[in-house]
């Protein structure tokens, strides 16, 4: 059994952890963090990590980039396991939590979809066998509450193309401030925000009259908390270092 405590509990995602919880024997929620301590189960929700009293194995954190060094101070103290799903972080926050796993096991991604990393190694494989033959773009669609652009996943999925390209590609974000034609060493990221698009990432490689499309689209945030789940069964009793979920699969 898996202890977990939800951080930003009172969140959708945090709710939906709970919930994804409750058809689960390996996963028991005893306790929650969030600014908003109004319990809705049988676990009491507290204002910070440090207020915590129950025996926690592993921190599921769907809070805010802002919340980090709560988190982290509590989790190193206590030597405890950490996923954390929110996205939003800075490049020094990044830098915080690779470091911090030196220390405790972390669990680091930018989407917690099996569908999303799958995508994400297809990506990788397509890449190597279309290399300078073709033009990378993507496009990613979220609801129109979601705040950072371009999303979390969608740098996620342009590093590991970058990755197999030895990092010599650039990101374009904003195409119609340049007058000029498109470079080779340009990976594209646009974003759409509207309705309540859970989200959709699409990857297109454009070449001379060929197109290929790689293309993932989430229709419940249940796929992430699911996702959530199985990387805490994973991690409890992991020894420290920084896990993804190519660790799971």
């Amino acid at each position: 059994m898996v202890n977990i405590a939800i951080c930003g509990a009172n969140g959708k995602m945090g709710r939906m952890v709970y919930s994804c919880a409750l058809e689960r024997d390996d996963i028991n929620v005893v306790c929650g963090v969030d600014v908003n301590t109004n319990t809705y189960a049988d676990f009491p929700i507290y204002e910070k990590p440090s207020m915590i009293n129950e025996k926690v194995d592993v921190i599921v954190d769907y809070s805010h980039p802002s919340a980090l060094s709560d988190v982290l101070s509590y989790a190193l103290t206590n030597g405890i396991a950490v996923i954390f799903a929110t996205t939003g972080y800075s490049e020094q926050q990044i830098a915080e939590i690779k470091k911090a796993s030196e220390q405790i096991p972390i669990f680091f991604t930018f989407n917690m979809s099996l569908g999303i990393n799958l995508l994400c190694a297809l990506a990788k494989k397509a890449t190597e066998v279309l290399g300078n033959q073709f033009d990378i773009e993507i496009i990613e669609k979220h609801h129109n509450l979601k705040i950072d652009a371009p999303s979390g996943t969608a740098i996620m999925l342009a590093n590991a193309i970058n990755e197999t390209l030895d990092n010599r590609m650039n990101y374009e974000y904003d195409r119609h401030s340049r007058r000029e034609k498109r470079k080779s060493n340009e990976i594209g990221m646009h974003s759409v925000r509207g309705g309540t698009i859970v989200g959709e990432h699409e990857i297109i490689f454009a070449g001379k009259d060929e197109v290929i499309s790689l293309k993932h689209e989430a229709h419940s945030k249940q796929v992430f908390a699911v996702g959530s789940l199985n990387a805490a069964s994973f991690l409890k009793g992991k020894p420290a270092g920084l896990y993804d979920m190519s660790s799971v699969v």
